[in-house]
């Protein structure tokens, strides 16, 4: 009786595969062949399988790298719908957050998967990895502040921590984290126009103070371009007064010398001057006087003037003698002014 049973089973087999990303799972329903149940061994990809088709069930998941995208616009993400993570901050602001987890089922656990979790992989995505992942990921962003959703490296390490977590989550449930991924984030409305007029307000203070600092620069520039400017005035004047007095000293030490040199002229004429009225004023002086008066009335007519007295008697005067004692004293007085304009120049 067992026997065509057996044969029946094996004249109703059934081929199963698997496509190069897939891998299988045998349900037994009925221990003819073995234990019933989920078989514990994984059938590998890109293979095809032959089982009875009425005691058997046959799963394959899809282990290539899975998707698991969130986001609030409509027309992409997983669903048609908003649905991107929404939480409160850290300090109380209300934003929501694009994320994106990618993720793959461990091949070796794929029949405890299929004991605990799903038949397939779009039921272990909506069944396990979709609910762990916004209740984990939602739950590491509202440590943050509004301001840290601002600071890119805040936003990475907040989503490696998400997936560090997500992974000690869900590797014992047969489902490995590859990547979180923080994509857009947006704070309520009202919030986002404060946050911008502060980054407004920021930007044009920054810029206030590099134009400030610029503005120093320049007036720096100028000022050293002024400064250079008087030094060149300065170092030429300088170079102007020490040649006027280099020619100052020139024509002062010319002058001087020059006065000397008349100086002494002067005083050696009045020496000459002096010898010579020191020796007109002895008799040799006289004698050379009445000399010069003698050739001066040389061959002139002298006329003797009767003197007006009585009797109409002639008397005579004695005109050399006269002549001698004029010219004596015309050397005398000038003789005293040659002394006297040499006592003034001493």
């Amino acid at each position: 009786m067992r026997a065509p049973l057996i044969l029946l089973l094996t004249a109703a087999c059934t081929f199963h595969s698997t496509d190069s990303t897939e891998v299988g799972v045998l349900t037994r329903k009925i221990g003819i062949f073995g234990k019933s149940g989920v078989q514990q061994e994984t059938y590998p990809p890109g293979a095809t399988y032959t089982f009875p088709a009425i005691i058997t069930d046959w799963n394959v998941y899809n282990v290539a790298l899975q998707n698991l995208e969130m986001t609030a616009s409509r027309t992409s993400g997983d669903r048609a719908t908003k649905d991107d993570i929404e939480f409160k901050t850290h300090d109380g602001n209300d934003i929501s957050v694009d994320v994106t987890v990618a993720w793959r089922i461990d091949t070796i656990k794929a029949p405890y998967i299929l004991e605990h979790v799903g038949g397939s992989t779009p039921e272990v995505k909506e069944n396990l990895v979709r609910p762990a992942c916004r209740s984990i990921v939602r739950d590491v962003l509202n440590t943050m502040t509004s301001e840290e959703f601002y600071v890119s490296d805040k936003r990475f390490e907040k989503a490696e921590q998400a997936r560090a977590l997500l992974a000690k989550v869900l590797a014992p449930e047969g489902v490995i984290i590859e990547r979180v991924i923080m994509g857009e984030h947006h704070f309520h409305p009202e919030y986002e126009k404060v946050i911008h007029d502060k980054k407004l307000a920021e930007q044009t203070a920054e810029r206030m103070v590099s134009e400030g600092h610029a503005a120093q620069q320049e007036t720096l520039r100028n000022l050293e371009t002024a400064k250079g400017q008087v030094n060149q005035k300065i170092a030429t004047s300088s170079g102007q007064l020490a040649q006027v007095k280099l020619h100052a000293d020139a024509d002062f030490y010319s002058s001087q010398r020059e006065s000397e040199a008349i100086l002494a002229e002067k005083r050696a004429h009045a020496k000459g001057v002096a010898k010579t009225n020191q020796a007109m004023s002895g008799a040799g002086g006289r004698t050379l006087v009445k000399l010069r008066v003698a050739e001066a009335l040389s061959g002139k007519e002298i006329v003797f003037v009767p003197s007006g007295g009585k009797g109409g008697a002639l008397q005579t005067m004695n005109v050399n003698d006269l002549l001698a004692r004029y010219a004596v004293n015309k050397v005398q007085e000038r003789a005293q002014e040659a002394e006297s304009e040499t006592a003034t120049k001493k």
